[in-house]
């Protein structure tokens, strides 16, 4: 089912209207060619064009249609007026001159393996002539040159004068395209297709999967015995035709490129959303999950915008609603990949989990706070030391599978593990985290539904003695900053971590020292801070020795409300107000 609808993508965006968005036809691929060899037709170089263009801190050459390259392994094999320098050029750049003699000899084979009518074109007749002259001192006048030597890049050729490189002429495209559809000895029935077909024996390979091999991996690839089965071998033990091959390879490339906006990155998943039919929630969807890019920092709050906007209009009750989306994660295994999770469900489904997720995570913020968080925001804050190096394996892709499953799918319990141990870790529970801590607790209770789920604020009514000792705990420490402005540290910082696992140890030791602070106070203020204290601990019998993880994250909870409480704007508590927005 994933092959066939990358290669209905493909298919789709190959009759695309727009040039721009066009993916390669059958015989062809896109690859980023940095350097661009110019000759005259009688073979004299002109110059070494750099296509590159910054790309943030990165160089990176521009995207050209080439002759779909060969599956490269540790042998010698060359692709078609295409390159590294080493084949192109035949310049030992890695200190082994013999291999490179093989190279660039196997390159120019190449070339002249070409039809004769493809021989005969001006642009292969003047490769030709370069490649005879062999003029290095020419070359090596480039000032482009120590580059090449030092990182042996992707090089082809272009006429004087001409806009398409040699490889994009019409008889070198014609005869790249007749190759790649008879090189092949079997034939079978294409399980993409259902229809007899010559089978691919290597699959391209897949790039841009997030830590699988720069050179690319693949999802079908048999390379032991082991694998194989009724005496066949290799591509044969999943026939899939050459021109189904092509357009799975080519798709999948396609949305895991660098500047896809059909991709996102999730932890350690490398997750791509299309659609069965264009759409503008087709690359709005993956921006509500992954960092905004710095030169666009609105964007996942737009695309949150589209998202509910879509709702809203009642547009997806409509034939719209009805389009078929896809949705795959892919994590690297090796020289292989691995399917993490893969959906396939119309977008008014789709819609509905993925608002059903920011309601889950939606809690009360500071006004400089982003209303909405990215799934990647959310993880990171859970991360060690708040880095992205630090989220868990695997954890991305099991929230993401969660979100997508079912509207109450459970989120893994190892994302409301870490988000409480950073709590206690830290001493703060920050924004991200109660957002995480809420978002686990709520579609748990969802499940089983013997307690009230928790709101976005905090809930007065709300009687579980961890949310009310989180709340107490709140209090206390907010008596302690209001009778002693301008503390470096709080009780939060010395007690939170054993408040919120072994109460017992804790609370009365605090209760004690909260007297001598409520001294140090106004009347009006101390007598409104018991009346508080009262009401939180109306419904509180008895501390508790030990609190479970899933009850750490409600004091988490609890704690976090009643911190927000006292930052909301109340016409009742003008005193609390003014201290709290000076604290601010």
């Amino acid at each position: 089912m994933i092959l066939q609808a990358l290669n209905d993508y493909y298919r789709r965006k190959a009759a695309d209207p727009d040039p721009r968005q066009r993916l390669p036809a059958f015989g062809l691929e896109e690859k980023e060619i940095p350097f661009v060899i110019e000759i005259t037709s009688d073979g004299d170089l002109v110059r070494i064009h750099d296509t590159r263009a910054t790309e943030g801190k990165k160089k990176v050459g521009r995207r050209e249609q080439v002759p779909q390259g060969v599956k490269k392994t540790s042998g010698v094999a060359a692709n078609l007026l295409w390159d590294a320098a080493e084949y192109v050029l035949g310049i030992d750049t890695r200190g082994k001159p013999e291999r490179v003699v093989e190279q660039h000899a196997a390159y120019r084979a190449r070339i002249e393996g070409l039809p004769d009518a493809a021989r005969q074109d001006a642009g292969i007749v003047a490769v030709l002539r370069f490649l005879d002259k062999a003029d290095h001192a020419r070359l090596e006048a480039e000032t482009v040159w120590p580059e090449i030597l030092e990182a042996n890049p992707l090089m082809t050729f272009r006429l004087h004068g001409d806009g398409d490189l040699v490889c994009q002429r019409p008889a070198i495209i014609a005869a790249a395209i007749a190759q790649a559809s008879t090189d092949s000895t079997t034939t079978d029935r294409c399980l993409v297709s259902g229809e007899a077909a010559e089978i691919e024996r290597l699959h391209a390979a897949i790039k841009g999967v997030w830590g699988a091999q720069s050179s690319g991996a693949n999802i079908v690839s048999f390379n032991l015995d082991a694998f194989t089965s009724y005496g066949k071998s290799q591509g044969a033990n999943a026939p899939v035709g050459k021109s189904a091959a092509f357009a799975y390879t080519t798709a999948l490339n396609h949305l895991l490129a660098r500047d896809s906006r059909n991709r996102t990155q999730v932890g350690d998943a490398s997750t791509v959303f299309w659609s069965e039919r264009a759409d503008e929630l087709e690359t709005a969807i993956p921006d509500l999950f992954g960092e905004p890019p710095k030169d666009d920092p609105d964007r996942h709050v737009e695309a949150v915008r589209a998202l509910y906007r879509a709702i809203d209009t009642g547009r997806l009750s409509g034939p719209d609603g009805d389009t078929r989306y896809y949705v795959l994660g892919l994590s690297p295994n090796a020289a292989r990949i691995s399917v993490r999770f893969f959906h396939r469900l119309p977008l008014r489904d789709l819609a509905e989990r993925i608002g059903q997720h920011f309601e889950d995570i939606r809690i009360d913020h500071g006004p400089r706070d982003q209303t909405h968080l990215s799934l990647f925001r959310l993880l990171v804050a859970c991360a060690t030391q708040g880095k992205a190096d630090n989220i868990p394996p695997n954890l991305g892709g099991a929230v993401m599978d969660a979100i997508l499953t079912d509207r109450n799918a459970p989120y893994p319990s190892q994302l409301l593990n870490i988000a409480v141990v950073r709590c206690r870790a830290e001493q703060e529970v920050s924004y991200p985290r109660a957002a995480a801590i809420k978002a686990c607790l709520n579609r748990f209770i969802r499940r089983n539904p013997k307690e009230k789920e928790f709101q976005p604020m905090l809930d007065p009514d709300n009687t579980h003695v961890a949310y009310r000792l989180g709340r107490l705990f709140a209090v206390l420490e907010k008596i302690q900053e209001e009778a002693s402005p301008g503390l470096n540290a709080t009780i939060r910082d010395r007690y939170y971590g054993a408040a919120s696992s072994t109460p017992v140890v804790v609370f009365t030791t605090l209760l004690r020292l909260k007297n001598a602070h409520l001294k140090k106070l106004s009347q009006g203020r101390a007598v409104s801070f018991e009346r508080l204290l009262g009401d939180v601990l109306s419904t509180v019998t008895d501390f508790p020795a030990h609190l479970t993880l899933a009850d750490q994250g409600r004091f988490a909870l609890g704690y976090y409300h009643q911190r927000q409480a006292f930052f909301t704007k109340s016409d009742k508590t003008p005193s609390t107000e003014s201290t709290e927005e000076k604290q601010q």
